[in-house]
C-alpha cells in the first residue's frame, strides 16, 4: 500500500508539472508573438517606408529631367533665322511646319509662335493659328523678362499646361514670342498608373498633377478630405492598426497609407506620394502563424508526453499484453499525426517562401517598370515619326527613327543594369560627383555603335577621383554627344581612333579627340541649327544644347582642330575644393 501510495504522489507531482510547463509555455508563446509583431511590423514598414523614398526619388529627376530638357528649346528658338525672318516680313506661310519638324525631336506637346500682341501666328496645331494670347501669363512675363519664363496655366475643362517662353529680339526690338508646351504625358510618364498615389504641388499649395485626375486644382487637404468614405468598419480597422504598432500618416479612401515627400528644384513644386500598406499585415501574419504553429508542436509533443504517462499508470492497473498492444496502437496514430503535422509545416514553410520570392520579385519588376516607362514612350513617338514619314515616301529619314529606337533598347538595358545606382540620386539637380563615373557610364551607353564601328578607344583617366559639383545625368548627355560626333567624323579613316583625356588641375579639362577631317568652320559650330551632316542624319542641335548644359554647370565647351589632324572637343569645368567636398 506505501508502494502504491508513494506512486500515485509522483505521478501527481508530474502532471502538476506538466500542467505548469504548460502554462510556462502559453505564457512564453504569447509574449514571443507580441514581440515578434512588433519588431516585424517596424521591419517591413521600414522597408516600404524605403522603396517608396527610392521610388519617389525617382519620379522627381525624371519630372525634372524633361522640364530641364524643355527649358532649353525656347532659348535656342528664339535664334532660329527662319522664325526671325518670317516674323520681320509677315510671311508665315512656311512657319507652322518649320515648327512641326522639331516636334519629334524635342518631344514637347506643341510650339507656338506669336506676334508683339500676342496672336498665334504659327503653331504645330492648326487650329491655334490666329488665337490671341494677349493675356496669358507665359506671354506678358516673356515680353517683360530677358530670360526663358515658365507659366502654368488651367483651360476652362480643368486641364493644365506648363509652357516655357522667350520673346524674340532683332537689334533690341521685339518681333515676337516663341512658347513650347511640355507634353504633360511625357512629365508623368514614371507614375502614372502605378500603385502609389501622386501629385505635384506648386508653390502656392495647390496640386497640378496627380495621378487621381479630380485632385488637380485641389490642395492637399482638400484632395484627402474628398477621398474619405469612411465606415464603420474602417474605423475598427484604423483603431485594430494602432494596437498593432502600424503606423498611418493619413488615409485614402479608409486606407492607411505613408506619405513621402520631395523637393523639385522647379518653382517651388514639390512631389507628395502615398504608398499603401496592403502587404505588411498579411507578410506579419504569414510569419506569426509559422511561430504560432511551432508552439502548437511544442504543445502537442507535451500532451503526447501526458499520454505517454497515463498509459504508463495503465500497465500498473491492467494485463501487460493487453496494455502493450493499446500502447503500440496508440503510438501508430501519434506517430501519423505527427508525421501529417511535419509534412504540414513543410508544406506551409514552402508556401511562404514562394510568397516571399514573387513579393521581392513584385517589387524589383515595379522598379524597372518606372524606370523603362520614358524609354518606351520615347520609342512610341519615335515610331509614329517613322510611320509617317514611310508614308510620305521618305524610307531614308525613317531609318533614322529606327536607329533611335535601337538606342532607346541600348539605354533600356543599361537601365536594368544601374537601377540601384540611380535609385540613389537625390531631389537636388546639383550634387558633388566623380566625372570618371560620368565617362564610363557615356561608354558603356555608345558600346554597341563602338562594337559595330570597330573604332579604337583609348582612355586616359586619373587613378584618384575628380569631382565636380553639377549633375550626372546632363553631362553625361554632353559627353554621349561629343562620342557620337567623334564616330561620325572618323567614318572615311583608315584606323579609327577616339582618345579620351581627363587632367584635373585647380581647372578640370576633359578632352575627347579623333583622328577625322577635322572642323573646316569653328566660328557657326555651337551655332544652333549648324550642321556639317547630311539631311536627315542631324539637326544642328547636340553641340549647341551640351554648350548650354555645360555652361549651367559653370564651365565652358570648346573645339579645335589638332595639328596631325583631326578634331578636339575640350570640356572646362570648376573643380570642387576638397574641404566643399568634405561637408558634402
Amino acid at each position: 500500500m506505501s508502494t502504491i501510495k508513494t506512486t500515485n504522489g509522483r505521478h501527481g507531482q508530474g502532471r502538476w508539472f506538466l500542467r505548469l510547463s504548460i502554462l510556462v509555455v502559453c505564457l512564453f508563446a504569447l509574449i514571443v508573438i507580441y514581440v515578434s509583431n512588433q519588431l516585424l511590423t517596424k521591419r517591413f514598414t521600414e522597408t516600404i517606408s524605403d522603396s517608396s523614398e527610392v521610388r519617389l526619388a525617382l519620379y522627381v529627376t525624371n519630372l525634372t529631367s524633361e522640364l530641364q530638357r524643355n527649358s532649353v528649346v525656347p532659348q535656342l528658338l528664339a535664334r532660329d533665322p527662319e522664325l526671325i525672318r518670317a516674323l520681320e516680313t509677315r510671311d508665315f506661310s512656311k512657319s507652322s511646319d518649320h515648327l512641326l519638324s522639331f516636334v519629334s525631336e524635342i518631344g514637347s506637346a506643341s510650339l507656338l509662335l506669336l506676334d508683339r500682341i500676342g496672336e498665334t501666328v504659327a503653331a504645330t496645331a492648326h487650329d491655334e493659328v490666329g488665337v490671341l494670347h494677349t493675356n496669358e501669363p507665359y506671354f506678358m512675363n516673356a515680353l517683360n523678362g530677358d530670360q526663358t519664363v515658365y507659366a502654368t496655366t488651367r483651360n476652362a475643362d480643368g486641364d493644365f499646361t506648363y509652357v516655357f517662353s522667350r520673346k524674340i529680339e532683332v537689334f533690341g526690338q521685339v518681333r515676337g514670342v516663341i512658347a513650347v508646351e511640355v507634353n504633360s504625358a511625357l512629365l508623368q510618364a514614371g507614375w502614372v498608373g502605378g500603385s502609389e498615389a501622386v501629385l505635384v504641388l506648386d508653390s502656392e499649395g495647390q496640386i497640378i498633377m496627380a495621378t487621381e485626375p479630380p485632385w488637380r486644382g485641389l490642395t492637399e487637404q482638400e484632395a484627402l478630405r474628398d477621398s474619405r468614405n469612411i465606415t464603420f468598419w474602417d474605423v475598427m480597422q484604423r483603431k485594430f492598426r494602432a494596437l498593432t504598432g502600424l503606423p498611418a500618416d493619413a488615409y485614402l479612401s479608409g486606407e492607411a497609407v505613408l506619405r513621402r515627400e520631395a523637393r523639385v528644384p522647379h518653382e517651388g513644386w514639390k512631389m507628395v506620394s502615398y504608398t499603401a500598406y496592403a502587404s505588411v499585415r498579411e507578410r506579419v501574419n504569414g510569419i506569426l502563424a509559422i511561430e504560432v504553429m511551432g508552439f502548437a508542436i511544442l504543445l502537442a509533443v507535451m500532451f503526447w508526453f501526458m499520454s505517454r504517462k497515463t498509459a504508463s499508470r495503465l500497465v500498473f492497473f491492467q494485463r501487460e499484453s493487453a496494455e502493450l498492444r493499446a500502447l503500440n496502437r496508440r503510438l501508430q496514430r501519434e506517430i501519423a499525426e505527427r508525421e501529417k503535422v511535419e509534412q504540414t509545416l513543410q508544406v506551409a514553410e514552402q508556401t511562404i517562401a514562394q510568397s516571399s520570392k514573387l513579393a521581392a520579385l513584385g517589387e524589383m519588376s515595379a522598379a524597372v517598370s518606372h524606370e523603362l516607362n520614358q524609354p518606351l514612350a520615347a520609342m512610341k513617338t519615335y515610331l509614329a515619326g517613322a510611320r509617317l514619314l514611310l508614308q510620305r515616301e521618305r524610307p531614308e529619314e525613317a531609318m533614322s527613327s529606327f536607329q533611335r529606337i535601337d538606342d532607346l533598347l541600348e539605354r533600356m538595358g543599361a537601365i536594368t543594369r544601374q537601377l540601384k545606382s540611380y535609385a540613389r540620386k537625390g531631389a537636388d539637380a546639383f550634387e558633388p560627383m566623380d566625372i570618371r563615373a560620368a565617362v564610363s557610364t557615356a561608354l558603356a551607353m555608345m558600346e554597341p555603335q563602338l562594337k559595330i564601328r570597330d573604332v579604337n578607344i583609348i582612355r586616359s583617366l586619373p587613378n584618384e577621383p575628380v569631382m565636380i559639383l553639377g549633375d550626372r545625368l546632363r553631362l553625361e548627355q554632353v559627353i554621349v554627344n561629343l562620342l557620337r560626333n567623334a564616330l561620325d567624323a572618323t567614318k572615311g579613316a583608315s584606323n579609327p581612333t577616339v582618345e579620351i583625356l581627363l587632367a584635373a588641375g585647380d581647372t578640370i579639362s576633359l578632352q575627347i579627340r579623333d583622328n577625322g577631317e577635322g572642323i573646316e568652320n569653328l566660328d557657326q559650330l555651337f551655332e544652333p541649327f549648324y550642321t556639317t551632316k547630311q539631311p536627315g542624319d542631324g539637326t544642328g542641335l547636340g553641340l549647341a544644347i551640351s554648350s548650354g548644359i555645360v555652361g549651367d554647370l559653370g564651365g565652358r565647351l570648346m573645339a579645335r582642330n589638332a595639328v596631325d589632324g583631326g578634331a578636339i572637343f575640350e570640356v572646362q569645368l570648376p573643380r570642387l575644393k576638397n574641404d566643399v567636398a568634405a561637408a558634402e
